[in-house]
Formats: structure tokens, C-alpha cells, sequence
């Protein structure tokens, strides 16, 4: 039976978040054992020169695409994003750290409110506002831990890297913009990473180049996914790297989430679920109950 377009792109989409979510589980089985930008810096060395030899493809006059202001301060969102990814990991549990990540979407509307001037819906307001209560029921006083507040450092981190992308010219090169983003966070990896560098193993670098495949594929897997069906009908399937990081953190890490934490998880997930996908939810839910 043939698999119709969307069904594949779901697929594609559910792989894809698996994939990421292995990488998170190979930065914590690092443990914290490379200093945070030491380990920043190998991996954007790693990803630049898998890129490289695609932007060398290029037509000359594209390969300075994105070496700009905007790309500049976005790299440097982007190097204080990983850095702060690297230790939310370390030290939360996945399904704590990831769900503090999914907080960059909703700290996008305040920001494209100041930055963008955009006047966003009542109901993207409300499902906003429920998603930050959500973040006060995952960090309660008796469960909170330091690392929770460099979660949401990183998630600040990609709002604004997310936000910084609107300002970017239509026609830039999407490769030329990844290979300047990338390139323009070395240097202030390697300056941040000196004063800690450490003997590092050949254990070490493997992880880190199987973290770098993972988000490599899964980026390639989403670009994929997107061409072959519209957005909103497959990006739920995006949610699923939740479901996978809780279930390796209860596999492989003994990571039980208690209810309240599974409770402020979905407040901030389910808000920021394609809204024509909850609504399709509804009358599903109806039969399941009956």
C-alpha cells in the first residue's frame, strides 16, 4: 500500500525528532566531562567542515551571503544558546531540559512584539500566557534547580536567534547562512573555551561527532518532511522528541517524571500545537471516551 505524502512526511518528522532526541542522550552520557565551550567549539569545527565543501558549491557571488551584522549577533545567540543547552542537560533531567527549550516559541511573541512591531492575536496571547504558567509548574520551589534557569537562558537564546532571522535578506543562500552562522561562533567559542581547555579522549570526540550527525540528519530529515506536505498538518509530528527524550530519561538515565512535572510539560507543549490539529482532536476524543 502506498504511503501518501503527508503520512510520509509524518514519518520522516517523527525519525527526524528521534534523531535529535539521541543527540541529547549522547551530550548526557558526556556528562559535562569536556568544559562547555571546549565541547561548543569542536562541535562547530565539525559542522563547519561538513559544510564547507557545500558552500565552496556555490556560485562565487553567494558565498559572502550572511557574512553580515545580523548573522554575527545570531552566531553568538546561537554559541550562548549551545553552551546553555549543554548544561541544562547535564544537570536536569531530558524531559525537564527539553521541555524548557520548547519555551523559545513563546518567548517569541514578546519579542516580535518589540523587535517586529507585530500585533499577535487574543488566543496566541492566552496560549502563550498558559504555556509560562506551565514553567512555574515544571520549576516549583521544591523542585527547582539552577540549571533550569540556563534552560530558559537557551531558550531566550533561540527566540532571538529565531527572531534575528526575519531580518535576514529573502535570498540569502540557506547554505551560506548556515556556514557563516557556523563559522562566525568559533571565535568566541575558542575565546570562551582557553581559560577551562582540557585533555580531552578519543571517547570524548566520538560522542561529539555522533551529536553532530544527529542534528545534521535531523535537519536534513525536517527540510525534507516540509517539502513534502504543508506545515500545518504535519507539524505535531515535531512534539514527538518529547515523547522520545521522557522515555530514554526513563530507559537509560532512571528520570521518572512526578505528575506535576508531566502536568507543566503539557501546559507548554499543548499551546503551541497546530491549532487546526486540536480542533480535529476534538470529536477523536469524543469516540475514544465512548
Amino acid at each position: 500500500m502506498r504511503i501518501n505524502n503527508v503520512s510520509q512526511a509524518i514519518l520522516l518528522l517523527v525519525f527526524a525528532n528521534f534523531l535529535a532526541s539521541l543527540s541529547d542522550v549522547s551530550l548526557k552520557v558526556l556528562n559535562g566531562e569536556v568544559p562547555t565551550f571546549q565541547y561548543v567549539f569542536i562541535r562547530q569545527v565539525m559542522s563547519l567542515l561538513i559544510i564547507a565543501p557545500l558552500w565552496w558549491r556555490l556560485p562565487k557571488a553567494e558565498r559572502m551571503q550572511g557574512c553580515g551584522k545580523i548573522n554575527f549577533w545570531r552566531a553568538q545567540f546561537i554559541l550562548i544558546g549551545s553552551g546553555c543547552a549543554m548544561v541544562a542537560i547535564t544537570h536536569l533531567t531530558l524531559a525537564t531540559a527539553n521541555a524548557m527549550f520548547y519555551v523559545a516559541p513563546l518567548m517569541m511573541l514578546p519579542l516580535s512584539v518589540v523587535f517586529l512591531q507585530e500585533v499577535p492575536p487574543l488566543k496566541k496571547i492566552i496560549a502563550t500566557g498558559i504555556g509560562f504558567l506551565g514553567v512555574l509548574v515544571v520549576l516549583r520551589p521544591e523542585h527547582f534547580h539552577w540549571a533550569a534557569i540556563i534552560a530558559l537562558g537557551s531558550a531566550l537564546a533561540m527566540a532571538v536567534g529565531n527572531i534575528l532571522i526575519k531580518r535576514l535578506p529573502k535570498e540569502q543562500s540557506v547554505v551560506s547562512t548556515l556556514f557563516w552562522t557556523t563559522a562566525l561562533t568559533i571565535p568566541g567559542a575558542l575565546l570562551l573555551a582557553l581559560p577551562q581547555w582540557s585533555e580531552i579522549h578519543m571517547r570524548h570526540i566520538f560522542w561529539i561527532t555522533a551529536i553532530n550527525v544527529f542534528v545534521l540528519s535531523y535537519h536534513a530529515l525536517v527540510v525534507i518532511g516540509y517539502r513534502k506536505a504543508p506545515a500545518s498538518q504535519i507539524a505535531l509530528a515535531e512534539y514527538s522528541g518529547l515523547v522520545f527524550v521522557t522515555l530514554f530519561g526513563i530507559m537509560w538515565f532512571d528520570e521518572i517524571p512526578d505528575t506535576l512535572t508531566a502536568i507543566g510539560i503539557a501546559m507548554i507543549v499543548v499551546p503551541l500545537m497546530p491549532i487546526r490539529w486540536k480542533r480535529k482532536a476534538k470529536p477523536l476524543d469524543v469516540v475514544s471516551e465512548a
